[in-house]
């Protein structure tokens, strides 16, 4: 008889299992939905236009994207006279 009242158990431990699990994913799903962005005007968006005197700002035409943007950082792989860096002055041994 002991196995049959385990067996019982083990199945409850299952349903509360699988009915927390369903609860969360519906709470979760919910949370989506209310925290979804609107088809509106996004808050920073908004706050650009204000700041920029109510006109959306322009990239300006003659600026192009760099080529080498780590370069133009001076983070760019490679030897120091590639990166107009001075070698390292050798220390001599004091006599």
């Amino acid at each position: 008889m002991t196995k049959g009242v385990e067996s019982v158990i083990g199945v409850q431990r299952v349903r509360i299992g699988l009915t927390g699990l369903a609860f969360v994913f519906i709470l979760v799903l919910l949370g989506a939905v209310f925290s979804s962005p609107s088809a509106e005007e996004s808050a920073a968006n908004t706050v650009k236009r204000q700041l920029g005197g109510g006109h959306p700002a322009a990239a300006p035409a003659n600026e192009a994207a760099p080529k080498e943007p780590l370069a133009k950082l001076g983070v760019a792989p490679g030897n120091a006279d590639e990166n107009g860096a001075a070698p390292a002055p050798s220390a001599q041994p004091a006599r």
